[in-house]
């Protein structure tokens, strides 16, 4: 990202003095209006489904596009559509992680829904599942992910308390710090599902072999020139462009903004090979890498219909993972069906499994490998947009 390394910018001192003043005036934390929603809904929300998609929205979602639309027209019902801007077709050309996203979105909604004493009946894919390729989407965006009907009468989540604490944890964990059996045990248990399957491991034996395939596979997306760069376009700097946007992957670190400023945050190509930016990216990735103090992985058919209920399954481990102190994250690039990537999603395949790669959408497929470990400090909240964003009206 960094076009060249900063000693060599034009103008040498004088660049990097004004630089590091620039950085010392910067406040690195997020817009408060980008984190509204992790307020949860506004005292003047009163229509119950509103108020529950205000917690929906904070679902966990790829590289935070937060792809849901929503239409409210129909009375007692809300109906889910994909947001067909919203996709990622390097790194998920099959839609699938986009389809995780979408589960993740539904059981927050049903979660919220029940806090208020309302029973969401949840109808996948009314009117047929959407075509297996990515390609394929835009003629069929119409098609609905879910038809979700509301009645009186639900039984609370004790989930629902830890949804405006929930954040996925990008930084190190604390390697001084294992994560029990019993924790996690307690952490698969709250799946709640009989389609889908969830396991994993605290033992270093399976550890080791995990977290060495985490670095490999985010090296093959970084080296492969289309998929970096579909990262990269997703990058709002500073609190304008992550105001104005609100999504995907945003920095305020003053150091990043001070060389937008300059024009040295390059976000039309790919870093070149040992660039400041490639290491920078290098160590990052090692570190999440091998902190992984355990893993938590989902596995099941490869259906639409899977795919999303894999993603109602992820976001109740997240939440109780949330409830027991311990930070979860996606490690999704060996599982990114793009052809650069076949040996390590063969590979991941193998480790969970034991078996090979599927070939079609009956076979057992590994749909969510998440790193676990202690947080040693505070996760900053991800930018999400207002919630009639979402909203379609026609």
């Amino acid at each position: 990202m960094i076009r060249r390394q900063f000693i060599r910018l034009v103008g040498g001192g004088t660049v990097a003095a004004a630089t590091a003043g620039l950085s010392g005036c910067m406040s690195g934390a997020m817009p408060a209006l980008a984190l509204e929603a992790w307020n949860g809904p506004a005292a003047s929300e009163t229509e119950p489904r509103r108020r529950a998609l205000a917690y929906a929205i904070t679902a966990p979602n790829p590289h935070n596009l937060q792809p849901w639309l929503v239409d409210l027209r129909e009375p007692n019902v809300i109906t889910l559509r994909t947001d067909p801007k919203r996709v990622l077709p390097e790194t998920d050309p099959f839609g699938r992680q986009i389809m995780v996203g979408h589960g993740a979105f539904i059981e927050l909604l049903v979660i919220a829904l029940a806090e208020q004493g309302l029973r969401a009946d949840v109808q996948l894919w009314p009117q047929g599942e959407m075509p297996t390729e990515l390609k394929d989407w835009r003629a069929a965006m119409k098609l609905p992910v879910a038809r979700i009907s509301i009645a009186q009468g639900a039984q609370k989540d004790a989930l629902f308390a830890h949804i405006l604490n929930r954040h996925t944890v990008k930084v190190n964990f604390d390697i001084a710090k294992p994560v029990s059996e019993s924790n996690l045990q307690g952490i698969l248990a709250a799946g709640g599902s009989s389609r889908m399957q969830c396991g994993g491991t605290v033992q270093e034996q399976r550890l080791a072999p995990l977290r060495k395939l985490c670095l490999d596979s985010a090296f093959v997306e970084m080296r492969t020139p289309r998929t970096n760069l579909e990262s990269i376009r997703l990058v709002r700097v500073g609190p304008e462009e992550i105001l104005a946007n609100r999504d995907g992957i945003s920095i305020n670190s003053p150091m990043v903004r001070a060389l937008t400023a300059f024009g040295q945050f390059d976000r039309s190509q790919p870093p070149p090979a040992d660039s400041t930016a490639e290491k920078k990216f290098i160590e990052r990735f090692d570190g999440t890498s091998k902190t992984a103090m355990g893993f938590v992985w989902i596995t099941g058919k490869n259906t639409r219909h899977d795919q999303v209920e894999a993603g109602r399954m992820y976001v109740r481990l997240q939440l109780q993972a949330t409830a027991s102190g311990i930070g979860m994250h996606p490690m999704s690039q060996a599982l990114q069906e793009f052809p650069e990537m076949k040996a390590q999603y063969e590979q991941v395949h193998q480790l969970v499994l034991s078996a090979s790669a599927p070939r079609s959408a009956s076979d057992q497929t590994v749909q969510m490998l998440c790193r676990i470990g202690y947080v040693p400090e505070p996760v900053t909240a991800t930018p999400r947009r207002a919630l009639d964003q979402f909203i379609v009206t026609a």
